[in-house]
């Protein structure tokens, strides 16, 4: 065995395209960039964040970007502290606009980009809005970095208006499309399973993927959210409803997640959302997604009457603005039921009024 081996093991060495030998550590199915300068502080930081299956995606390309152009301004935005603090999934999701952003326009300067040229990037991707408005935020958050780094005055995003975007989300899962899954999909299958473990608690994909029993202390289920852990020491606490523990009872104790392959490993959040695709489309729930079981458990409490804090208790969101929107039709729907009812009390008093007896009226004569 090599020395490199035996102090980094995993470590391995490889020539890029332009024959410049880089190393990168892989080990299990998982790989990262360590770089190509072998022992160094960058080396071993890399090295020790890959020992825990992470990535520091700060560095990487620093040492072939060219100063003032847009790819040095994504290689200094993500050593920022403002995306490092952000969850690995967040990131991960940044990661993939950005970067197709700066294969593009990456070795364009920074100081030459004005509010036409992103008018311009936006108009290119109009017949996809939604992903043309999440890739203007992203422009937003590095034009806001450059600024904060002196490299230019002023955000060109600025004034920039998003796309209009049909309203709604996510379809909200009715009552009638929850009976027809579980219809389809019996007690004991790890289709049911899902179903209840989200709909019953409220979790994310990421969050019900992480689920298990070490989460579960005297008939409740505790976490905290993966999504807002570094930024915040919120704790789900709710107590478990009788069918999601009907639906637990039937799984092994020493399972370490609650949602599991059939070889017996956790199933990663990216497999669950295909799975509920395939799912829901066996019960001819087209329109019907996991994200949609979400914002179904927030609608439930808010119809039952259930105040915005309450819900936010159970989905773990920090502030209310989400919550507000996940259950702003059920709240309509009860404001104007308790309209009509305070409509009816009212006419009954007024018939009542209106058929006064005698010795309330004005008598004859004055």
């Amino acid at each position: 065995m090599s020395k490199h081996r035996r102090q980094f093991p995993g470590a391995t060495p490889y020539f890029d395209r332009h024959g410049v030998r880089r190393w990168r550590y892989r080990i299990k199915g998982f790989s990262a960039e360590l770089g190509r300068d072998y022992g160094s502080p960058d080396f071993i930081a890399r090295y020790e964040a890959a020992l825990k299956r992470q990535r520091l995606e700060g560095q990487i390309g620093k040492d072939r970007t060219c100063p003032g152009s847009i790819n040095a301004l994504v290689v200094a935005y993500y050593a920022s502290p403002g995306f490092r603090n952000l969850s690995a999934s967040t990131r991960r999701t940044y990661n993939g606009i950005i970067d197709r952003f700066r294969q593009v326009h990456g070795d364009k300067r920074i100081t030459h980009m004005q509010r036409r040229h992103v008018l311009e990037i936006m108009g290119d991707k109009a017949d996809t809005p939604a992903a043309a408005n999440e890739l203007l935020r992203m422009l937003r958050l590095l034009m806001d970095h450059a600024v904060a780094l002196e490299i230019r005055p002023d955000n060109p995003t600025a004034g920039v208006k998003r796309y209009t975007l049909a309203v709604g989300g996510f379809h909200t899962w009715t009552e009638d499309e929850i009976i027809r899954f579980y219809e389809v999909h019996a007690l004991g299958s790890t289709a049911h399973l899902a179903m209840t473990l989200m709909l019953y608690t409220g979790a994310a994909r990421s969050d019900a993927v992480a689920l298990g029993w070490g989460n579960v202390k005297d008939g409740r289920i505790s976490y905290r959210r993966i999504k807002t852990r570094r930024t915040s020491d919120l704790v789900v606490d709710i107590p478990i409803h009788p069918d999601l523990a009907e639906a637990l009872e039937l799984l092994p104790r020493d399972a370490f997640t609650f949602l599991q392959t059939r070889r017996g490993k956790s199933l990663a959040f990216n497999s669950l959302s295909k799975n509920m695709r395939r799912w829901c489309d066996a019960a001819g729930l087209h329109a019907c997604t996991s994200h949609g079981l979400r914002k179904a458990c927030a609608r439930r409490f808010a119809e039952a009457g259930a105040t915005p804090h309450e819900i936010a208790a159970v989905t773990g969101h920090a502030t209310l603005k989400e919550v507000e929107r996940y259950t702003r039709d059920a709240q309509r729907s009860g404001l104007a039921d308790s309209g009509f009812e305070k409509l009816d009390a009212r006419s009954k008093r007024e018939h009542v009024v209106t058929n006064h007896p005698k010795r309330f009226a004005k008598k004859d004569g004055k």
